[in-house]
Formats: C-alpha cells, structure tokens, sequence
C-alpha cells in the first residue's frame, strides 16, 4: 500500500516503521506507545502458580518452588514484569520484598479465560464452550453435566 507524503509516494509500512522508530526525528514525539502484554509467557504463568498457592511469596520463596528454576535475578525480573502488568503487588516494608497476587486465582483465571476465547473463537463464547464440552464428553462425570445443566438454567433466567 502507498500513501501520499510530502508530494511522494511512500510504502504505508516503512513510513509507520520510521513513525515508530525511536530515532524517527520530529515525528518521534507522535510515535505510538508501546503497550505492555497483559498475556503471561509460559514462565510468567508458572510463577504465578506459586504466587496464588503460597498467597505471599519473596523471590526466594519462588526460586524454591519452581521445577528448573532460573536464577534469583531473572525471577526478580519476572515479578517486576508481573507488578507491570498489574498481577503482583510487591509490599518493600521487609528486607526481602514480598509479592502477592492482585486479583484472586478465580477472577485471574476468568480474565485468561475470555482473552483465550476472543483469541481464538471472537465473538461466539458458545463455540468455545461447545468445543470445551465435544473435547472432553468422554470424561464428564454426571456431577459435571448436572453442573453445566444448573449454570444453563441460570443463565436462560438471566442470573
């Protein structure tokens, strides 16, 4: 795609690229922001594991509960990420700094859970729930099929 500028014809993409270069002259200050990811990379998920089940957790604490964990330094920075995106809220009134979770493992969960779907089945959450439920029909006890009946019921009166 081209664009007119200045009387020429410039690619669309090199001319937004240079708009994004941090070294982009007079338009560096119209430059767009970079967003932080609110997604979680695999270890970010993992840390987060250990952070909700101790509920309050040093860098140390982490390190120790972690298969294969990296060094102190980068879980440290790990949670520095994490207070970032608002998952850890980090308490500096102790020697070693505590983290705890911002939000409970539930409301986290449900948050993951709708940019998963908007992701991968946008606008249709009941495609998503029917390939939940086609997925794993075979191991469904009859607790689990009256619960997904119950929160049916509720959902056709509007609860």
């Amino acid at each position: 795609m081209n664009c007119l500028t200045s009387g020429k014809h410039v690619n669309k993409l090199t001319h937004v690229n240079l708009l994004a270069h941090p070294f982009a002259g007079a338009d560096e200050a119209m430059a767009p922001k970079k967003k932080i990811a609110r997604e979680l990379a695999p270890r970010e998920e993992q840390i987060m594991q250990v952070v909700f089940r101790l509920q309050k957790a040093s860098v140390a604490d982490v390190r120790e509960h972690l298969s294969d964990p990296p060094s102190y330094s980068a879980v440290r920075t790990m949670l520095g990420q994490l207070e970032r995106k608002g998952y850890v809220q980090r308490d500096r009134t102790e020697i070693a700094h505590i983290y705890r979770p911002v939000q409970s493992r539930k409301t986290a969960g449900l948050s993951a859970l709708r940019r998963l779907i908007d992701t991968f089945f946008p606008r249709s959450p009941v495609d998503a729930l029917a390939a939940l439920i086609d997925e794993s029909a075979t191991q469904l006890s009859d607790d689990d099929i009256d619960r997904l009946e119950q929160a049916i019921r509720r959902a056709r009166k509007g609860e």
